[in-house]
């Protein structure tokens, strides 16, 4: 008698997220995708990489929008994270390249469908304008952090959130940012707080998610990010010993567990 083995039973791939990049940088975008990677335990399979500055370019290298099919984009992926960038969407509309304004516009037609769609989304730093605007809050320079470590306190909601399951009541963040939240979306719920900023983190309906602080990003990544934009406004060079020598003080280990929590929940 021969003996048969059964077919292996048929496993679905697992659906990717898709991380939305809007670095024209291409060594801060490569970091990035990289540090999302390994921070957050994402692999080519389950992390796609949309470079939105360059979708919205066409032929010639002008910068359009329109360019992108979102609801293709959507259509198979568990959730999308939107990491940081060096556009800051509060500036005046006049001084925007056409290039930030090209992305910004991608941005709110993708914004549209997550909420109207509640599909899960992550937004880390630039995530929070993308996400209180487009939800109805309000973003503007108000509450600017230079770059380095800050404390985190959640909140009793928070505490009870199930994407920060496990993390302690307060810990260290690295935040670097122009603009912040001064007033929440309507409805949104306040995940965590800081000092100097209030909204450091907080959650619209029931699968999305915005921290103004860099889950994406440890130490010796905050680091390389601030070599690359030493001249983007984000500091003044008087500023510049002190900072980095703060963020080699400290180091923040907790903020990449959002990441990894993202990806076991919705993944």
């Amino acid at each position: 008698m021969t003996e048969t083995t059964a077919p292996a039973p048929d496993v679905a791939a697992p659906r990717p997220f898709l991380l939305v990049q809007t670095r024209p940088e291409e060594d801060a975008a490569a970091a990035e995708a990289e540090s999302v990677r390994r921070l957050g335990g994402y692999d080519d399979a389950t992390l796609r990489v949309l470079r939105l500055d360059r979708r919205v370019l066409d032929a010639e290298g002008e910068a359009h929008a329109g360019a992108v099919d979102w609801e293709a984009e959507l259509a198979d992926v568990a959730g999308v994270i939107l990491p940081g960038s060096p556009f800051t969407g509060s500036d005046p509309e006049e001084s925007k390249s056409d290039l930030q304004v090209a992305v910004e516009a991608e941005l709110g037609r993708l914004m549209a469908l997550v909420l109207a769609r509640q599909t899960p989304f992550l937004g880390c730093c630039y995530g929070v304008g993308t996400l209180g605007r487009a939800a109805g809050g309000v973003v503007d320079t108000t509450y600017r952090e230079l770059p380095g470590p800050i404390d985190v306190a959640l909140t009793s909601e928070g505490l009870r959130d199930p994407l920060l399951e496990g993390m302690p009541a307060e810990f260290a963040a690295y935040v670097g940012h122009k603009e912040a939240v001064r007033e929440l979306p309507p409805g949104a719920a306040l995940l965590a707080t800081g000092q100097a900023c209030p909204v450091q983190m907080f959650r619209v309906g029931e699968h999305l998610y915005a921290t103004q602080f860099h889950p994406e990003l440890d130490q010796a990544g905050l680091l390389e990010r601030l070599e690359i934009y030493a001249d983007h406004g984000y500091f003044a060079a008087h500023e510049a010993d002190d900072m980095f020598a703060a963020i080699r003080a400290r180091e923040a280990p907790i903020p990449p567990r959002i990441l990894e929590r993202f990806r076991a929940i919705y993944g």
